[in-house]
């Protein structure tokens, strides 16, 4: 088949792999229909997320025809037309019996931390991803489901991990009538948490970042105010003003690892390897809040060792929440959602790039060419 391959930061192509096959009874192998490249995976190819190898394939945002399924599998069968969560998870264990798919214990070595994620880094279990023709998809009974007849594959495919965290991170905020939300990051996931903000009752939402046409996105789809952060000296302290000095009540981090940092914090990230990026996002949203807001937190961090402002967040009696999303989770509201017209996902989607192409395609996803907010990638 053929499959993106990574050769290093900055350096991907296609290659020729061999197909995936059944390893366990429960895999099901899913003929990829359509993917997407998500902003988290530009930590893998800015080579800023650690024991990301040579030869791995990305995505984990996927949907498909499932192709064969293993003698264990009960819920699908070949032919059927499936969405599949980034988590990879079994379950049945500790965590996933709580809900949380993302923190399962069965699927990842280092699972003292992250579950597995696909195409993610052999730091979250080292799976193949589905920016590829054919993927393994482990645990097909739990994972994947049906995409109902009414959904658009392009709506489907976002509801597999951007829709469904940008929604996520608007709950974690604890949004209540009223509030005052700020956005941090005007990318896809942060578009989709400040339009989710809306639906959770917030009164007003801001959405920060230093793109023109990204805040332009923001206004007209998001229906936000913006700030960008370029244009102040500090932005915490237009943050203060526009918020009655007082800060809003609402955080959400929606950057993570990749946020504009200091040189050294880049040095040590992408150079050396030994943290996963810069904080400055986070700390933003920690000096940005009211004393006694929220901050949620769902940009993707590899580890990180410069200094997070945990003090002043302890001082202003902060509440800080934060995980991977567990996507199945977020599947029935959001279904209805966008079955009464609320949201439809692929508004946002700017650019698709043949698998052959993908190359091209992180390219202008990364350096933010032609107005790009939304990559997909068709095999």
């Amino acid at each position: 088949m053929k499959a993106m391959v990574y050769r290093g930061p900055y350096k991907i192509r296609v290659e020729e792999k061999p197909e995936p096959i059944i390893e366990h009874p429960n895999d099901a192998i899913v003929k990829v229909t359509l993917a997407a490249i998500c902003g988290s995976d530009l930590h893998l190819y800015h080579g800023m997320m650690p024991d990301t190898r040579v030869g791995m394939t990305f995505g984990h945002e996927f949907i498909g025809v499932v192709e064969r399924v293993g003698p264990s599998v009960q819920n699908l069968q070949p032919g059927d037309r499936v969405m599949v969560p980034f988590n990879v998870y079994c379950g049945s264990c500790y965590f996933c019996a709580r809900g949380l798919y993302a923190n399962c214990h069965n699927v990842n070595p280092n699972a003292t931390a992250v579950g597995g994620i696909y195409g993610y880094s052999y730091t979250c279990g080292g799976y193949d991803g589905g920016q590829a023709e054919y993927v393994r998809v482990p645990f097909a009974d739990v994972g994947p489901a049906r995409i109902p007849d009414w959904m658009s594959d392009e709506d489907a495919v976002l509801l597999t991990d951007a829709m469904s965290t940008g929604y996520f991170g608007a709950q974690l905020g604890d949004i209540v009538e009223g509030d005052t939300v700020v956005v941090f990051g005007a990318g896809p996931v942060g578009l989709y948490a400040a339009r989710s903000a809306w639906l959770m009752g917030a009164g007003r939402v801001i959405v920060v970042d230093h793109l023109e046409y990204r805040l332009e996105k923001a206004r007209t789809w998001a229906f936000a105010e913006t700030r960008n952060f370029a244009e102040y000296d500090d932005i915490v302290v237009e943050l203060k003003r526009s918020t009655g000095h007082l800060g809003a009540d609402v955080a959400i981090d929606a950057v993570g690892a990749e946020a504009d940092g200091n040189f050294l914090q880049h040095v040590t990230a992408a150079k050396l390897k030994l943290q996963g990026g810069s904080p400055i996002a986070l700390n933003w949203a920690i000096d940005g809040v009211r004393k006694g807001g929220t901050i949620s937190v769902m940009g993707a961090y590899g580890p990180i060792f410069s200094a997070v402002k945990f003090g002043d967040a302890m001082n202003k009696g902060l509440t800080l929440r934060m995980n991977q999303c567990p996507v199945k989770r977020q599947w029935p509201r959001l279904f209805e959602h966008i079955r009464n017209g609320y949201l439809s996902p692929s508004e946002i989607v700017t650019h698709r790039f043949p698998l052959e192409h993908i190359a091209e395609g992180y390219h202008t996803f990364s350096a933010k060419l032609d107005g790009c907010i939304k990559t997909l990638i068709v095999p």
